[in-house]
């Protein structure tokens, strides 16, 4: 196993059951850049903020891989994220939305690629559209 599956595989121990935001920290570069489905994220405390409001929002979540692999110095997930929402969900608006206790499962991707022994870029992939609907938050079609 190379250095970025290493720290994709951490990054996912990381963010799930619980999630142990103070080790997700260590991984990423100081500035390292996030593309994930709210924008775009520039340095590791941003990364860090928007994995915890994820977190807070699914203190359970679980992932379960369907595909890995390790191509260089990137790694590449793909898999099944699924968790109850028992927190706040935080909008890109910066409002909040209160916990719905809904379960949800989406499918997602996710790209890691380290440098120096950090992640120094990140991208994560997956349907806003079937996690919103999945915990009811979308409008009801009239």
């Amino acid at each position: 196993m190379g250095e970025a599956r290493e720290l994709m595989d951490r990054l996912t121990a990381s963010v799930t059951g619980h999630g142990h935001l103070e080790a997700l920290a260590e991984l990423y570069a100081e500035d390292a850049v996030a593309l994930t489905p709210d924008g775009e994220l520039r340095g590791r405390d941003a990364i860090v903020e928007w994995w915890g409001q994820l977190t807070e929002a699914v203190p359970d979540a679980s992932y379960r891989p369907v595909n890995t692999y390790e191509v260089g110095d990137t790694a590449i997930d793909e898999g099944v994220y699924s968790g109850r929402n028992t927190g706040p969900v935080r909008l890109p608006s910066g409002e909040s939305l209160p916990p719905t206790n809904r379960e949800f499962e989406i499918n997602g991707v996710d790209l890691a690629t380290v440098r120096d022994g950090r992640i120094v870029s990140y991208r994560v992939y997956f349907d806003q559209m079937s996690f919103l609907d999945q915990l009811g938050l979308l409008p009801e079609e009239s």
